[in-house]
């Protein structure tokens, strides 16, 4: 679904994807009255984005889509020195080395989401160490620092709360970021005629002061608009599991794991998520939510939501190896699984051992599931065997196998050589590599 330029604003702060916004009639007024070129910024602080980074991207898509041409930046420069906003400490400067490497990954995720070619409104990638890393200091002192109050600065919200927590403080580095970002505003309108910045919520303060730095240095209107900080109903951080972040990269996060994150959403946030995460219209989503309340069954809002979301960053392929990956894993036969599906399970898919170095032949069987954390003693795993409940490739073993892990786990019979799924009970899976 796209919207016009007239309709955009009125969609976005219908999804509640607006948290603030500088001057709004006057903005809605420059946006319908052309197309604008606004920029969204992206600091390498990993070697990947996460979810967090994912409702900004899709904004600049949106505006893409109603006619608006999207930069985005990635910041080798800003990486350099961590943004402090709302952070408890000091980040951990890395190596120049190191962040141009991220920033490079950081590059090619990020044009995944807008176009490039064979569009009116063609998306640009900008670097700003492009133009930060050229500038003397002496010029970043005269030209840049003389248009910020250090009184204002210091009074920022995120700047107090460091200053305030005891044995935090803040270092002239981190203090400088507000200028340096503020450099990026006024250069990209100064370049590329870029009016508007979207930002996260808590990047109100850095965007305003390259809004002011636009005005007085290249005596330009110029507008910012953040959308909130994605937050779950009961109080958890959204994008974060048990294992740690969800990366829009498949190789830290695997397709598989990140449909599952997705799937477990819960009813309070699933209709709010599908207004931010994915392109279905308002009306839709509202239907959704219709047919799942009058429904006694579960919902289908998860599916949906987990399958859109999936679709957006993976494509149709990862996509299909996600719902590969699931069906498989509910039926207990993997035989429909391609190798890259089953790397897919060792990432993060399931708890997985590797059986290289272990003497199989003198293993029995119990000792290898329960020391797996399959059952919680070998006596458990040996009920589960009388029960021939316990399923390795989709053959089910019984007590006979319980003392030859080494004829079980044979690279012959393993899926490619060396992956087998074992299935104890009904809820219980592991995956073993030879």
């Amino acid at each position: 679904m796209t919207v016009s330029s007239n309709d955009l604003l009125n969609d976005l702060q219908a999804r509640g994807l607006i948290a603030q916004m500088t001057a709004e009639e006057e903005l809605k007024s420059h946006l319908a009255s052309g197309s604008r070129t606004l920029y969204c910024g992206f600091d390498p602080t990993a070697d990947s984005l996460h979810l967090g980074h994912l409702v900004p991207l899709l904004v600049l898509k949106r505006f893409q889509d109603a006619g608006h041409n999207p930069i985005a930046l990635v910041g080798g420069a800003t990486g350099l020195i961590g943004d402090p906003s709302f952070k408890a400490a000091e980040r951990q400067l890395n190596t120049s080395d190191v962040v141009a490497d991220w920033a490079e990954k950081i590059r090619g995720q990020v044009s995944q989401f807008v176009k490039f070619d064979d569009v009116p409104n063609p998306a640009k990638v900008v670097n700003n160490l492009d133009w930060a890393g050229e500038m003397s200091m002496l010029d970043f002192l005269r030209d840049i620092g003389k248009h910020f109050s250090v009184n204002a600065m210091i009074n920022k919200e995120s700047v107090q709360q460091r200053l305030n927590r005891e044995g935090a403080g803040i270092s002239f580095t981190e203090f400088s970021y507000a200028l340096l970002q503020g450099m990026d505003f006024a250069e990209l309108n100064r370049t590329y005629d870029c009016t508007i910045q979207v930002g996260g919520s808590d990047q109100w303060g850095n965007i305003v002061g390259g809004i002011d730095l636009s005005r007085r240095q290249n005596q330009s209107q110029a507008f910012g608009l953040t959308v909130p900080l994605v937050t779950k109903s009961d109080g958890t951080k959204f994008g974060k599991t048990e294992s740690g972040a969800v990366w829009l990269d498949p190789a830290k996060t695997s397709q598989y794991a990140f449909y599952q994150f997705w799937m477990n959403t819960a009813d309070a946030d699933v209709y709010k998520f599908l207004k931010f995460f994915t392109f279905l219209s308002l009306e839709e989503i509202d239907a959704i939510e219709k047919v799942d309340q009058e429904s006694t069954g579960k919902p289908e809002a998860q599916s949906i939501l987990a399958r859109e979301a999936t679709k957006l960053v993976h494509g149709e392929e990862g996509l299909q190896a996600a719902e590969r990956i699931t069906k498989a894993l509910f039926s207990g036969q993997a035989d429909d699984l391609s190798e890259q599906d089953l790397e897919q399970i060792q990432l993060d898919g399931l708890p997985s051992s590797s059986l290289q170095g272990i003497d199989l032949a003198a293993t029995p069987l119990t000792s290898l599931l329960a020391d797996a954390g399959l059952a919680a003693s070998g006596k458990q795993v040996k009920d589960a065997l009388q029960r021939n409940s316990v399923v390795v490739n989709g053959k089910p073993q019984g007590l006979d196998n319980n003392m030859d892990a080494a004829s079980i786990f044979a690279a012959e019979d393993g899926y490619y050589n060396k992956y087998f799924l074992v299935k104890l009970g009904k809820k219980k899976h592991h995956l073993f590599v030879l």
